[in-house]
């Protein structure tokens, strides 16, 4: 089986950004590993995501993410590069957790 540049590079970068285990053994989605490299990269790791994997990409995993898994700060950093760059419209805060408790 061949491995293409993107995915090498997603594994590379993914071991240097994701340090925790799966839950239950179950591998991490290329989405999820992908938005966490996102959030902590290095500029130069950066860089070389966007050349590699595209930015039509990176702006998928960012409609698509789940809550947690962009810092807000992240979120801003990407939001304000990839609508620049594509003009997608993406959300101005990225998704968050509710917690809908009623209180009298």
């Amino acid at each position: 089986m061949t491995v293409t540049a993107p995915e090498r590079l997603i594994d590379e970068l993914g071991r240097k950004y994701l340090w925790w285990r799966e839950v239950d053994g179950r591998p991490f989605s290329e989405g999820r590993v992908i938005a966490q490299i996102m959030n902590f990269a290095t500029y130069d790791d950066i860089l070389q995501l966007e050349a590699t994997i595209g930015q039509a990409r990176l702006t998928d995993v960012m409609l698509h993410s789940e809550p947690g898994w962009f810092s807000d700060r992240s979120w801003e950093f990407w939001r304000g590069r990839l609508s620049f760059a594509t003009g997608a419209a993406l959300p101005e805060k990225a998704p968050r957790r509710a917690f809908d408790a009623a209180t009298p």
